[in-house]
């Protein structure tokens, strides 16, 4: 029997939503009417528990970044010292403390890497009574750089995958486990939508689907149905629209506003630094050899739910008319070359959205303050491309709509395969990667 905390635990997972859906069955029970039960068996019937195969190819989790648990043991013995109690080196904290306690030990200042200048010769070893050969003491220095390398990797690693995790389901990854088991509705709702909102991109010349689907509406009408249960602001964590908003305090908006305001201010700095590192043709966005697309890819998705989350938020508060004075846009995605070609041999054409993102400045420097950019500017820009400058969401938020459930396809690089166990073969040989 499914748990409300095994639910809950799908909030950090890629769990298909036909499994979720299965699992809300189960919860839900005779509390569905006739008409509820019908809507929710179009995913739950689809569920590994009713498959015939039982398995998905696709990995049901995000990544997990890898800190300094290897290379703080070897220190530990090197250094022959005690803890008195056993930390977690898969937390930035605990290592970067565990760097400032141990590197004084041999005179090393955190930071100062260069194996020419900063290790101390002979005599600095003798005047700073470090009784060790250079043998010794060179092995504990390249040791604790490594552990500042390694603790660096998994800041960035980090950084990566929680960005990933936003532009998939916003922050649905942080309600505390006692605000979704507050109320089943709530609970219901978030696991299922967080679920579809995972889904990944199928390889198409065509839109993605939208993952507010029938089954997120029906489960959404649930909670409206008993407003004074429903945990708006869990809610509003994943689901950041004026009928939600209109629930909460604008201590609580304000609140949110700041939290969105902050991940925005983190994924600009991120941007910055993408940018620079890669050469990415700007005007057409197509990939080109060395880009590394799908870190830019998950960033650029982040920065635009942070974006649309911030833009409904200071319209709940009727803050709009800041935008008067700042407004940062949207950040277009990397293409394959072959989607844009196969895009264009259909009779289609060059995105409008990135015809707007080069007539205006980069977005994070504009929320950087190093650009300027404005309401104005960006309206003028959409009408050049032939776009509704609030219809497309680039000056308001989006236009809600519900889309028809389709089942969750076996994919390899977003190509669909029917089969899971084929999808595990073809993977595994690089099939779709553009390696072979």
């Amino acid at each position: 029997m499914t748990t409300i905390e095994e639910l809950y635990n799908t909030l950090d997972q890629r769990r298909r939503p036909e499994d979720v859906a299965e699992m809300i069955v189960d919860l839900l029970k005779d509390d569905l009417t006739k008409s509820e039960h019908s809507v929710l068996e179009k995913a739950a019937q689809g569920s590994l528990k009713r498959s015939v195969y039982g398995y998905t190819s696709m990995l049901e989790t995000f990544g997990t970044a890898v800190g300094a648990e290897k290379q703080i043991t070897k220190a530990v013995e090197i250094f022959k010292i005690s803890e008195n109690k056993k930390s977690d080196y898969n937390n930035a904290e605990n290592i970067e403390l565990f760097l400032n306690q141990i590197s004084p030990l041999i005179r090393k200042s955190v930071g100062q890497n260069d194996f020419k200048s900063d290790r101390l010769n002979k005599a600095e070893r003798k005047e700073a009574g470090l009784d060790i050969s250079k043998r010794n003491y060179n092995k504990k220095w390249r040791l604790l750089k490594r552990i500042e390398k390694r603790l660096y990797q998994y800041i960035q690693e980090s950084k990566k995958i929680e960005f990933q995790k936003i532009a998939k389901h916003g922050l649905s990854h942080t309600i505390s486990q006692q605000d979704f088991n507050a109320d089943l509705n709530t609970a219901c709702f978030i696991a299922y939508f967080n679920a579809r909102s995972g889904v990944r991109s199928t390889f198409t010349n065509q839109s993605q689907e939208r993952p507010f689907d029938e089954i997120c509406e029906m489960l959404f009408n649930r909670c409206k149905e008993y407003p004074g249960r429903t945990q708006w602001q869990a809610v509003s964590y994943m689901y950041t629209t004026g009928e939600v908003l209109k629930h909460l305090t604008d201590e609580q908006k304000g609140s949110l506003l700041g939290k969105w305001t902050y991940i925005l201010q983190e994924i600009a700095e991120f941007l910055a630094q993408l940018w620079t590192e890669n050469d990415i043709k700007r005007k057409t966005m197509a990939v080109q050899r060395g880009n590394d697309s799908t870190t830019w890819n998950n960033t650029a998705g982040a920065w635009n739910k942070a974006r649309d989350s911030w833009m409904n938020l200071i319209y709940a508060l009727g803050m709009e008319y800041i935008l008067e004075d700042l407004s940062f846009g949207k950040v277009m995605r990397l293409m394959a070359a072959d989607v844009i070609a196969w895009h264009l041999s259909t009779g289609g054409k060059l995105d409008p959205n990135t015809e707007v993102w080069n007539a205006v400045p980069l977005p994070w420097e504009v929320f950087q303050g190093k650009e300027f950019c404005n309401k104005k500017m960006i309206v003028e820009a959409c009408r050049k491309a032939g776009l509704d400058p609030e219809k497309s969401g680039w000056i308001a938020p989006r236009t809600h709509q519900v889309s028809q459930f389709t089942p969750t396809p076996e994919l390899v690089h977003g190509v669909t395969v029917s089969n899971p166990f084929l999808a595990s073969v073809l993977r595994k040989n690089k099939y779709f990667s553009g390696k072979i």
